[in-house]
Parts: C-alpha cells; sequence; structure tokens
C-alpha cells in the first residue's frame, strides 16, 4: 500500500512538473507570436522602415572594406573603426537629419582636428615641463567656450551636434598627442575614416529611396489640419446635435464617443516633430516640389495655428463630454442650434478645402468661401441674440441656456482661429508659389445644405430677455441682451442659489456671460 501511495505520489509530482512546463512553453510561445506580430505590424505601418534599415546595413558594409582590405587597413590602420563609428551615429532616418549631422561631424572633425595639431605644436615650444600645463589650459578655454556656444539658440537649433563633436575631436587629438610621437598621421587618418564614413552615409540616404524631411513636415501639417476638420464636421453633423433633443439626456454612443476623443488628440503634441523636420528640411538640396529656400518657417506658423485651433476643440470636446457625464438637460434655442451648426460644418470645410490645398500646393481660394460662411452664422447669432425676446419658463432652463452660450462661445473663437489658418496658408501659397487652383470662390454655388434643427424652441419660459440696442459705446460690450430672472417664490432661492440670483448679460460679439448687479422683481 505504501508503495502503491508513494508511486502515486511520484506521478502526480511529474504531472504538476509537466504542467509547469507546457505552461511556461506556452506563454513563451505566445511572448514570440505577439512579439512578431508587433515587429510585423511596425514594417506594414511604414515600409520605409524596413528599407533605412536595409540602408544602415550597406552603408556599414561598406565602410567596413576599410577594416577588411589589406590594402586600406594598411593605409588607415586602426582609424578605420571610425568611420563604422561615424556611420552609426550619422545615418538617419530622413536625408535632412543625416546630412545635418554628416556635415557637422565631417566639418567639426576638420576644425578641431587642425586646432588640436596646433595646440601640440604650440604646448612644445615651451618645453616638457610646460608643455601639459599648456595642453591643459588649452583643452579648458576650448572646452569651455564651446560648451557655452550650445546654449545660444541658433547654434543649438542647427549646429549642437557639431560642436559637441568637436569637443570631443580637440580634447581627444590633444591629449593624445601628448603620447604619440606622429600626430599629424594620427590626426589625418581619424578625419579621413570619419569623412569617408560620413559621405558613405550622405549619398546612399540620397540616392537609395530618400525619405526627405521636407515632404515629412508638409504631409504632417496636411494631415493636422484634416483631423481637425473631420471632427468639426462629425460635431455639426447629426452624430450629436440628435442626442441633445431629448427632454433628458440620453447617452452618446460610443461609436460617436469615440469619434470626439480621437480626431484631434495627436495634433496637440506635434510641435517637437515639427520643429526638428523644419530645422533638417532646410538641410536638404532642393527635389521635386521643394526647391531651394523653401518657406519652411511658414509651415511653424501655420503648425502654431494649427495647435492653437485643436486646443479650442479640446476645451470643447472637454466640456461636451463633462455635459454627459453630470446628465442634465441639453436643450439650445433654434437660432442658437442652427448657427452652431453652420459654424461648425463651414470650419470643418474650411479645413477640409485648406488641407487639399496643402497637399495639392494650390491656392487655398475654396476655404475662404467656406470662413466667409462661418463668420456669417457668427453674425446670425448676433442679430437672433440682439433681436428676438425669450421668455423663460422656469428657473431649471437657466443652466441649459448658459451651457448654449458657452458651446457658441468656443464655437466662435474655433472660427476665428480657421480664419487665422486660412490667412497663414494663403501666406504660404504666395510664399512657396503654389499653382493656380481651378476652382475659384466666384465659380462656387453655396450649397443649400439643410441644417438639423431638432430641438423645441421653448427653451425658456420664465422670465425675459430684453435687447438693448440703444446703447451708443464703441467698447466691446455694446449690444447686450440683458436676461432677467424672476423669483416670485421662496423656493426658487434654493434653485438659484448657485447664481445668487443676479441677472446676466450675454454679449452677442463675444458671448462671454457677465454678473450685472441685483434687480429683484
Amino acid at each position: 500500500m505504501e508503495i502503491e501511495r508513494e508511486a502515486s505520489q511520484l506521478v502526480e509530482y511529474h504531472n504538476c512538473i509537466w504542467s509547469n512546463i507546457k505552461c511556461m512553453f506556452s506563454k513563451l510561445m505566445n511572448s514570440v507570436v505577439n512579439g512578431t506580430k508587433s515587429i510585423k505590424k511596425v514594417g506594414e505601418d511604414d515600409p520605409r522602415r524596413v528599407i533605412h534599415s536595409l540602408k544602415v546595413g550597406i552603408a556599414l558594409t561598406l565602410v567596413s572594406l576599410l577594416y577588411y582590405t589589406r590594402p586600406i587597413y594598411d593605409s588607415f590602420g586602426t582609424a578605420g573603426t571610425w568611420a563604422v563609428l561615424t556611420v552609426v551615429v550619422v545615418f538617419e532616418y530622413t536625408v535632412g537629419a543625416t546630412l545635418s549631422k554628416g556635415i557637422n561631424r565631417c566639418c567639426a572633425t576638420l576644425v578641431a582636428g587642425a586646432l588640436g595639431v596646433g595646440a601640440q605644436h604650440l604646448a612644445t615650444l615651451f618645453g616638457d615641463r610646460g608643455e601639459p600645463i599648456v595642453l591643459g589650459i588649452l583643452v579648458f578655454l576650448i572646452g569651455t567656450v564651446a560648451s557655452f556656444t550650445r546654449f545660444i539658440p541658433w547654434i543649438k537649433a542647427r549646429f549642437d551636434y557639431g560642436v559637441l563633436v568637436f569637443i570631443l575631436t580637440f580634447s581627444l587629438v590633444t591629449i593624445s598627442g601628448y603620447r604619440v610621437e606622429k600626430i599629424l598621421v594620427l590626426a589625418h587618418q581619424r578625419i579621413s575614416t570619419i569623412v569617408i564614413g560620413g559621405a558613405a552615409c550622405i549619398v546612399i540616404s540620397i540616392c537609395i529611396c530618400p525619405v526627405w524631411a521636407g515632404e515629412e513636415l508638409h504631409n504632417l501639417l496636411a494631415s493636422n489640419i484634416d483631423k481637425l476638420a473631420t471632427y468639426l464636421q462629425d460635431f455639426g453633423s447629426e452624430l450629436y446635435f440628435q442626442t441633445i433633443s431629448e427632454e433628458v439626456s440620453g447617452c452618446i454612443s460610443k461609436r460617436n464617443e469615440q469619434i470626439f476623443f480621437t480626431k484631434y488628440k495627436g495634433v496637440l503634441n506635434t510641435k517637437s516633430t515639427e520643429e526638428s523636420l523644419a530645422i533638417f528640411a532646410r538641410w536638404e538640396p532642393g527635389h521635386g516640389r521643394f526647391q531651394l529656400r523653401f518657406p519652411w518657417k511658414q509651415y511653424l506658423k501655420i503648425g502654431t495655428l494649427v495647435r492653437q485651433c485643436a486646443y479650442q476643440i479640446d476645451t470643447l470636446n472637454t466640456y461636451i463630454i463633462s455635459l454627459h457625464d453630470i446628465q442634465v438637460p441639453r436643450r439650445l434655442q433654434p437660432e442658437i442650434e442652427e448657427s452652431c451648426i453652420k459654424m461648425s460644418l463651414e470650419s470643418g470645410m474650411a479645413l477640409k478645402a485648406l488641407a487639399s490645398s496643402i497637399k495639392t500646393m494650390s491656392n487655398p481660394s475654396l476655404a475662404i468661401y467656406h470662413v466667409e460662411n462661418s463668420k456669417t452664422a457668427i453674425n446670425e447669432l448676433q442679430i437672433a441674440l440682439g433681436s428676438n425676446s425669450i421668455i423663460i419658463k422656469n428657473n431649471e432652463e437657466v443652466l441649459p441656456t448658459l451651457q448654449a452660450a458657452t458651446i457658441a462661445s468656443i464655437l466662435t473663437e474655433i472660427v476665428k482661429c480657421v480664419e487665422k489658418i486660412s490667412k497663414s496658408v494663403d501666406e504660404l501659397s504666395n510664399l512657396a508659389k503654389f499653382k493656380s487652383s481651378s476652382t475659384s470662390t466666384s465659380h462656387v454655388e453655396p450649397t443649400d445644405q439643410k441644417l438639423p434643427i431638432t430641438l423645441s424652441s421653448s427653451m425658456l419660459h420664465r422670465g425675459t430677455i430684453t435687447p438693448v440696442l440703444n446703447m451708443t459705446t464703441t467698447s466691446d460690450h455694446h449690444n447686450h441682451v440683458f436676461i432677467t430672472i424672476d423669483d416670485p417664490s421662496s423656493s426658487s432661492d434654493k434653485i438659484l442659489s448657485h447664481h445668487q440670483q443676479e441677472p446676466m448679460t450675454i454679449s452677442p460679439s463675444t458671448l462671454e456671460i457677465i454678473p450685472l448687479s441685483v434687480n429683484q422683481n
């Protein structure tokens, strides 16, 4: 019995070990499969990454011949490894980045090598005892001055890597020359191999499937504008407004919520990418549609305005999601709703036209037409607020009214941002000499697009909104609309305790909410 028990325990022990081994093997296989899929996805997303890797391999193989070929090795010796090191640190994804690093490294090495040799000869004039002291002083002075120049903005932007290589090369040549007799031979070998490595990187980067930084910046800017246009068009369509006409707020569908979250987020963090691409683009020679002295700085100006517009959209999106979270009634007066939808749709179409104009490098004439339409919607909203008398039914309708004004105010700021983007793109088209567009605003027929108006017009039924049209002031707060909320019952004190029963003013020009003095009826 004991033998059988021990045997069964041994079998169970072996089964447990075997199951653990199978579990570990299964996890390992899953990790390998997932890793393979992720690697495959990286290559499929942009096949140029695979080509870039092959180009680096070709460059490394070519410069390795300096070390493998005996006649060349006799000329350069162990300094051939500097060519390999140069390829590793210089070869970048875009042509502009490779040119920037390659030229910086070669020029910095040449200048630093010459100064190092000169410093060595100067130090020998002070004898054996004075030579290390002079070398130390020169290394200290040159290193300090060169390091400080890295803080100068224009040097840091374009020559930071070159200054770094200059400090390194000067220090190595000066220090090694103290123990090496043939300092000229050493400097010649290192400079020659570095120049060979840099030249190999530049030639291969330009001649084999080049990736231009200027073209990358061009496509990135057009893509960012297109993302904002897609968001505004989705917002202006029935995706959002068809849900806010209900008496009780419904839930925005997950599909629509994903649209609001994902269409513009990538635009907010593109500043560093755009700046680096613009710097590298200035190093590139003329190619294709992008000639020498192309106005890359104008791309940065447009990119800044696009990000400002994206932040306004982010504010709008955050506000809408907060309304969804707190589940409050979201009814808009028909006049306000129609103007908001028109502002959103026209701004989105304007941005679409601007993105297409940048992609095709044509004049943005169609965008101007849509910008004017969005500005007309703002004027219509101001007229509606300035000429209509709206009655508030109960105090619970105050909050939706303020929410409507907030949405309209944010959309107004977005329209202003779109107008600035349109002007900057038009300036770019003049500087870059974009081709004339075949579609002119004079040939554009206004589309009779029916704007969805699905909300009840009885939003406010208690109190009055009285337009003040006889004000003669020329300040920014002219043509105000006074909203007076009546409070005959004591129960309204609880409802309006948050607002402290203050009448408010809505300015049609800016749609800002301005508290006024208390005027109880």
